[in-house]
């Protein structure tokens, strides 16, 4: 939570991937806060599911269909937020997915191309999109979704996902070191195993979930709402010397 009454009340946030899953409980608890949420997601009507949500809460929102694998619709995701609420101060780049599961030999070219896509291009271009902008108002934050993966490498299941999850906690470390000096913070999320559309979206096997489960000391998966609670404290007035770090969240497990 924030420090200062009403932090969030009239700002705006980006949020990519926020059709679902954790993407639209960030939307929602930003909203409980009364910001203004850009609602962004391939999933045009999830996205406007979304938004209709966040206007429910009374905030503002904007939903837009954006394909994050594309810089032009990036950018201009962030030529009609700014259009709409005229400054971003934030922005939860929460779009990503593993594709697909598949054995290390069994990464071919597509998957390891469609990945890196989504989860590095992704970032990349949402990231150099709000940039200038923030610079200009010598101010902004910046969240991307990162893994659990990246520290236990995939073995099995997810090397390419764990790679590429592994290139988002180091750019993030760049660009916040980069940019320390000129009002911008960023961070990164690695959450083990939380309960949303992902795991069905990448073909988890029931045995795969299992083994997640096994590992965590809670008994439990994560919940979106507890990854959004975070996105909140990560942008507040709470932390202003918190940036360039990657943030575990896993109930105690996650490491095997």
């Amino acid at each position: 939570m924030p420090k200062t009454p009403d932090y969030f009340a009239g700002k705006t946030i980006i949020i990519t991937g926020a059709a679902s899953g954790i993407g639209r409980a960030t939307a929602l608890i930003f909203a409980r806060e009364r910001a203004n949420v850009v609602c962004a997601d391939i999933n045009e009507k999830g996205a406007r599911e979304t938004a209709e949500a966040v206007n429910g809460k009374g905030s503002q929102a904007l939903a837009l269909e954006v394909d994050v694998t594309s810089r032009d619709a990036v950018r201009e995701m962030t030529v009609r937020a700014l259009s709409a609420f005229g400054r971003v101060h934030f922005l939860f780049h929460s779009a990503g997915a593993a594709i697909r599961r598949a054995k290390f030999l069994e990464i071919d070219d597509a998957l390891m191309q469609k990945t890196f896509a989504l989860n590095v291009n992704g970032t990349l271009y949402a990231m150099q999109a709000v940039l200038p902008h923030m610079l200009q108002n010598k101010q902004g934050v910046i969240v991307n979704m990162a893994s659990m993966a990246h520290r236990r490498g995939g073995p099995g299941s997810s090397v390419h996902y764990a790679a590429a999850k592994g290139a988002v906690v180091s750019m993030t470390m760049g660009v916040a070191r980069e940019y320390a000096m000129q009002g911008i913070r960023a961070l990164s999320i690695s959450p083990g195993p939380i309960k949303t559309p992902f795991q069905d979206a990448a073909g988890s096997s029931p045995e795969l979930v299992k083994r997640f489960l096994d590992d965590i000391p809670m008994g439990r998966f994560g919940e979106p709402e507890e990854i959004g609670e975070l996105v909140l404290f990560m942008c507040s007035d709470a932390c202003p010397f918190m940036t360039a770090d990657t943030v575990y969240v896993n109930g105690g497990g996650g490491w095997r």
